[in-house]
C-alpha cells in the first residue's frame, strides 16, 4: 500500500481537526505553537482568523507575516524560511487575483518547500462530506478542502468539546456575536452538533488506522493487531452472496467493527451473474458496507487485501455450488487458510431456497 504521506523533502503538516466553530481549535494550535517556540523552533504566523484579545495575547511574541492581497504571502514565507508556519482555517477562499484560489493551496506550496505547517479545519469542510453535512444541518458549506489533506498530514489532533458545552459557549456569545443569524441558529442545534462530532471522531480514527497499516507494512508485521475488528466478506455472483453479506454485516454489528466487501474478478461472467452481482453490491450499499472490485488470482488478491487492511475475520460461501466452487475450490480455500492463519475464517452454508 503506497504511503499517504508527503514524499521526502516536504514539510510536516499537523492539522487540528474540529467538528464545528468554537470547539477550541485555534487555542490548541497556538498553545502548541507556544511550546514549540519555547523549545527553540522558529515559528511565524501567516493567517489567524480568530483575533480575540486572548488569542492576540497568545501570539504577542510571534513574528507575523503580513497578508498580501487578502491572502497568505507565500513568497515572503519562502524567502523567510521559518521552521513552522501557523495557518488558521484551511478552507478559506482567497480574494480574486491571487495566484492560488484556496488557502489550502498556499499551504501545499509552503509544505513543498520543506517548511512545516500547523493548521486548523472543521470536518464539515471536507469535500467528500459536503452532501452529508448539507443533509444533516441544512447548511451546505461553500468552502471545501480535499480529503487528501487529512490523509497526507503528518499528524491529526482531534479538538473535542461536548455539544452541550459548545452550545453554552454559543449562547454566551463567545463563538459569534449575538443575536445569531438564521443560518447560524439553524446550524447550532444539539442534534446537528452531535452528528458532526461523531463524523469528526470517525475521520480521526480513520487516519489512525492508516498510520497503523503503514507502520505494519514498514515493519513487515503480518499478524493483524485487533485494535478494531474488521470483517471481510468475499462476494461471489451466486444466490448465496446475499446470505453472506447479511451474515457478515450482523457479525460486524455484534463485534462493533467495520465490514468490507470485495469481489475478485478472475474472468468474464454471464448476464445472469452480472445481475446477481449488481444485487449484491446494492445490498452492500443499503447496509453501508464499503465494497471493492479486485482483479484475480482470487487467493492472492484476498490475502493481499486482508493483510493491507488489517482484517480480523474473513467470511466465505460454502464451496458446494458451481460458481462458489469456482471461487473457493479446495486449493484456494487451503491457500487462504495457510496464508491467513491469524484470521478467523468462517464458511457460511449456501441458501437452499430460490435465489432472491
Amino acid at each position: 500500500m503506497p504511503s499517504h504521506k508527503h514524499p521526502e523533502g516536504f514539510g510536516r503538516h499537523k492539522i487540528f481537526l474540529g467538528y464545528a466553530p468554537g470547539v477550541g481549535k485555534t487555542y490548541q494550535l497556538l498553545d502548541e505553537s507556544l511550546r514549540r517556540k519555547a523549545r527553540g523552533q522558529d515559528v511565524v504566523v501567516a493567517a489567524l482568523e480568530n483575533e480575540r484579545p486572548a488569542t492576540l495575547e497568545m501570539i504577542a511574541d510571534f513574528e507575523r507575516i503580513p497578508e498580501k492581497n487578502g491572502s497568505i504571502d507565500v513568497d515572503a514565507i519562502l524567502a523567510r524560511q521559518p521552521t513552522l508556519v501557523i495557518v488558521d482555517q484551511l478552507q478559506k477562499v482567497n480574494p480574486p487575483g491571487n495566484r492560488n484560489e484556496r488557502r489550502w493551496q498556499d499551504v501545499d506550496e509552503i509544505l513543498s518547500q520543506g517548511i512545516g505547517v500547523l493548521s486548523t479545519v472543521d470536518v464539515m469542510y471536507l469535500e467528500s462530506l459536503n452532501d452529508t453535512v448539507g443533509d444533516i444541518t441544512g447548511v451546505r458549506p461553500k468552502e471545501t478542502v480535499p480529503d487528501r489533506l487529512l490523509h497526507q498530514a503528518e499528524e491529526i489532533e482531534l479538538v473535542d468539546l461536548t455539544p452541550r458545552a459548545l452550545l453554552n459557549r454559543v449562547e454566551r456569545g463567545v463563538v459569534y456575536p449575538l443575536p445569531l443569524s438564521d443560518v447560524q441558529a439553524q446550524f447550532f442545534r444539539l442534534g446537528n452538533l452531535s452528528a458532526l462530532r461523531e463524523i469528526a471522531m470517525r475521520e480521526a480514527a480513520s487516519t489512525v488506522d492508516e498510520d497503523l497499516a503503514e507502520y505494519r507494512k514498514e515493519k513487515r508485521i503480518e499478524k493483524p493487531w485487533a485494535t478494531q475488528d474488521r470483517v471481510l466478506i468475499c462476494i461471489s455472483p451466486t444466490r448465496s452472496s446475499l446470505r453472506l453479506i447479511r451474515r457478515g454485516w450482523r457479525m460486524g454489528q455484534r463485534m462493533r467493527g467495520e465490514v468490507v466487501g470485495i469481489y475478485v474478478e478472475e474472468g468474464s461472467i454471464g448476464d445472469k451473474e452480472k445481475r446477481i452481482l449488481d444485487a449484491d453490491f446494492a445490498l452492500c450499499q443499503r447496509l453501508g458496507i464499503e465494497t471493492h472490485l479486485l482483479k484475480g488470482p482470487v487467493a492472492e488478491a484476498v490475502v493481499k487485501f486482508a493483510k493491507d487492511h488489517n482484517v480480523t475475520a474473513l467470511i466465505l460461501g460454502h464451496p458446494e455450488r458451481s460458481r462458489v466452487s469456482e471461487m473457493l475450490r479446495p486449493s484456494i480455500l487451503s491457500e487462504l487458510a495457510r496464508q491467513l492463519r491469524t484470521l478467523d475464517i468462517i464458511v457460511v452454508a449456501t441458501e437452499t431456497g430460490p435465489a432472491t
